[in-house]
């Protein structure tokens, strides 16, 4: 029998949910619509007055049959005692449209105290490559509508359509690169890190935009306080309800650059224990994103590393480089390399997570290996005279070694196809991904796409890094603010530079800055 490799036919692609559904309509057709089982659970949950959906709702991680569904229950999102103390029914639905006339799966499931309240639902059996709508029901209270999807069947050879996005700061401005990222078509969005910042005002330049709390977050209620803020924002909402998000995190969601159990010196406000704040911090973040249970935090541990196949046209390899990696050489920050930046042993991602990579790197069936993680894999120097050598300890400039044993395995294993995703420096980046950056007659083996942020460093400006001429491989780079879009079939990997003129105030328009698309069996950047 031959083998079948079409796509069984998928739903058509719905349009935008409409404003009255997604936003305003809940209560209304709450009236019309009800949920089984949810009079059996009323008296559990008639002290909900008032609506607990007030940070909307979010899906993630999707695969052929299933998807996360995320809410979290919080009637004042800033005081933790608008919700009692005690466990509260929630009741979920997923149906073929938004109207919710075919309901195709549905069920009841606990909102806990000891999780802040959180949903995290994980349906099976749903048909694959499909688009979903869902919602959730507490007490009398009706969630926004969401819309999700599910990823492809494993032989499937569907185009994926990708965004990127990294780096939100809240006080740096408006989050309106969201609100022209939920009109794309795409199916599914990388989140690359820096869901939320830690600090009371501005990292980058003091003073603020839109205020956060005033305080440095250390206990797990001031770390859900801080995400309540971030889920508060109209854009975000938005756009997490109306594609699913694959996300992980970076250093702003602990604390500027921590690495494995060690907090960087000279913080103004050090740690007394600092396991204590990392696992405060990783239990905030998963009750605040669309996370499967294999992510949930075991106190300050957590597997973030993990796969998503889209078909037979990408794999999906998202890493973790914080929580493994040997502590920053020469003191952190941009330095001129010393003995110790060099030594062969040191690690970004630990033996485990490493190995992990390149084995499924070199196995990997699908057409594209796509890697998401949180900082720049390409080169960055950052003198104009590039004998200088001096980099940022705190990307993979700063773990050469660790760096060179992944690309030499690329090299040697013959492994085709790789493109990597990266955030963290606020700026728009495209490098060739070589054994040896400082020639510039050294092949390409990779790319390496840099997602700007999506406030981070506020409005930004037209100027390319003034070293670009030390910098061969580096083939683009811009500071202003927004998103990758990528799209990605079994011939071509093309990347759309998305940019937003200004963030301190709302309002901003969205263009293509900058296309640049690398060839199936041809690495090496070229202009789209």
């Amino acid at each position: 029998m031959p083998e079948t490799t079409d796509n069984p036919p998928s739903s058509p692609r719905p349009g935008p949910p409409s404003r009255r559904l997604l936003i305003g309509g809940a209560v209304a057709a709450a009236a019309v619509l009800a949920f089984p089982g949810a009079a059996s659970a009323r008296s559990a949950t008639t002290a909900l007055r008032a609506d607990p959906f007030t940070l909307g709702v979010a899906s993630g991680d999707p695969l052929p049959d299933s998807v996360v569904l995320w809410t979290r229950l919080a009637p004042d999102p800033l005081d933790t005692s608008s919700m009692p103390s005690r466990p509260v029914p929630v009741h979920w639905q997923i149906a073929e449209d938004e109207h919710f006339r075919r309901v195709v799966a549905a069920g009841t499931v606990t909102a806990r105290p000891e999780l802040g309240h959180s949903v995290h639902v994980e349906p099976r059996g749903l048909r694959p490559d499909r688009w979903y709508h869902y919602r959730f029901k507490a007490g009398r209270h009706l969630s926004p509508v969401g819309r999700t999807r599910t990823a492809p069947p494993p032989a499937a050879g569907r185009p994926l359509r990708l965004a990127a996005a990294s780096c939100q700061s809240l006080v740096d401005g408006y989050f309106t690169a969201y609100r022209h990222l939920a009109e794309e078509d795409v199916d599914l969005v990388v989140f690359l890190g820096d869901w939320i910042y830690e600090d009371p005002d501005s990292w980058f330049t003091g003073g603020v935009i839109r205020p956060q709390g005033d305080y440095e977050p250390m206990t797990l209620d001031q770390y859900r306080h801080r995400h309540a803020e971030y889920r508060m924002d109209p854009d975000l909402q938005l756009v997490s309800a109306r594609v699913p998000f694959m996300p992980t995190w970076d250093d702003h969601d602990v604390v500027n650059n921590w690495a494995d159990m060690i907090e960087p010196v000279g913080r103004p406000h050090p740690t007394p224990d600092f396991a204590a704040r990392r696992a405060a911090a990783f239990q905030a973040y998963y009750e605040h994103l669309p996370l499967r249970r294999a992510q949930m935090p075991n106190g300050p541990d957590a597997q973030m590393y993990r796969r998503l196949r889209w078909g037979r046209t990408v794999d999906l390899l998202m890493l973790d480089t914080r929580q493994y990696r040997d502590d920053q050489a020469c003191g952190d920050g941009n330095k001129v390399v010393c003995e110790e930046w060099s030594d062969p042993q040191r690690t970004m991602l630990g033996r485990d997570q490493e190995n992990w990579l390149l084995d499924r790197l070199a196995t990997s069936p699908a057409v594209w290996k796509a890697v998401p993680q949180q900082v720049p894999m390409g080169q960055w120097e950052l003198d104009n005279d590039p004998a200088v050598r001096r980099r940022s300890m705190d990307t993979w400039d700063g773990y050469p070694a660790a760096r060179r044993r992944i690309l030499q395995s690329i090299a040697d294993r013959g492994v085709e196809n790789v493109a990597v995703l990266s955030g963290d420096v606020h700026w728009h980046m495209a490098h060739d991904l070589t054994l040896d950056m400082e020639d510039p007659d050294s092949a390409p083996l990779a790319a390496d796409f840099v997602c700007t942020s999506v406030t981070s460093g506020r409005d930004g400006n037209d100027t390319p890094t003034s070293t670009l001429p030390s910098n061969p491989h580096l083939k683009y780079s811009l500071n202003r603010r927004g998103y990758l879009r990528c799209t990605v079939d079994e011939r071509h990997w093309r990347t759309d530079y998305r940019v937003v003129p200004y963030v301190t105030r709302p309002g901003a328009p969205v263009e293509t800055r900058r296309s640049l698309v690398v060839e199936a069996g041809r690495p090496g950047l070229q202009d789209g």
